[in-house]
């Protein structure tokens, strides 16, 4: 555990939250970590559970973070950062707010260049999620190596040469948690339609969606050898399988995506605007 490394969080919502509880006692001490915040309710209840420092406003303790992670929602990240530039100096700052780019928060921030850009996914909740990670050139081996350990306090990373592929990234894993619901849905719904209950459908469902992940996970094979595995010719995965490509399903599924990262562009561009 780096008991050392103080970080203080801009915002004490659901996945400030969630990384709290990953890093608290872990990564870093409970008290070394610094959570700013509006809510009051909020903030006792992190105080209470992980041993934090809080504060309503953004304070001097800020200032003395190594990192600072910014944890607001995209509409009110221009004011945070209008309030928060007195106080910055060498800190590394974390951003996990959506829609973003580095390159305006730099701007922002009168010129600093110690930014990483992330784009996590809400099963980070639950210490199952993923992150795309971009880093300005400001930004040291040692806080590359503090923001990694910071975001795989709630799953995996993945790190990417160029943050314009953090669209990309959100569209296949910031968003795709909803896809796999939409999912989820359909098949109980389908499930029920033929008879089982709603409880029975949801089991079924959520059961399959876990299992298959994990069985993609662990194999060392493509997926697409996966599902030619459990497609028999003629069988009734092949009927369904057949049924969706008849349906356009793939080519649907592809074409959302774009349209995600597509928005996603729309959206830092739109947020970016002085």
């Amino acid at each position: 555990m780096q008991s050392n490394l103080k970080i203080s969080f801009i915002g004490g919502g659901n996945m400030a939250t969630a990384l709290i509880g990953g890093l608290a006692g872990k990564l870093t001490a409970g008290a070394n970590i610094h959570v700013v915040d509006i809510n009051a309710d909020a903030l006792q209840k992190l105080a209470q559970q992980f041993g934090v420092t809080t504060a309503q406003i953004i304070d001097a303790q800020v200032a003395n973070a190594d990192v600072i992670v910014l944890a607001v929602k995209p509409q009110q990240m221009k004011e945070v950062i209008a309030q928060l530039a007195p106080h910055i100096a060498k800190q590394l700052v974390l951003s996990i707010a959506a829609g973003i780019r580095a390159s305006d928060l730099s701007r922002w921030l009168n010129g600093h260049a110690a930014i990483v850009r992330t784009m996590p996914n809400t099963p980070a909740l639950i210490g199952k999620g993923i992150t795309g990670m971009a880093a300005l050139a400001g930004v040291s081996p040692q806080q590359r190596e503090a923001a990694d350990a910071i975001m795989q306090a709630v799953g995996q990373t993945v790190w990417l040469d160029d943050e314009a592929l953090i669209d990309p990234v959100t569209a296949v894993s910031g968003s795709g948690p909803a896809y796999v619901f939409y999912f989820i849905e359909a098949m109980q719904e389908a499930a029920q339609e033929m008879g089982l209950s709603a409880e029975q459908g949801t089991q079924l469902a959520i059961a399959t969606f876990i299992g298959a992940s994990q069985l993609a996970a662990q194999s060392t094979e493509p997926v697409s050898l996966l599902r030619e595995r459990v497609t028999s010719k003629g069988g009734t995965t092949y009927a369904a399988l057949t049924s969706m490509e008849a349906a356009g399903v793939k080519q649907a599924i592809r074409q959302a995506l774009k349209a995600a990262a597509a928005r996603g562009k729309e959206l830092g561009e739109e947020f970016g605007k002085d």
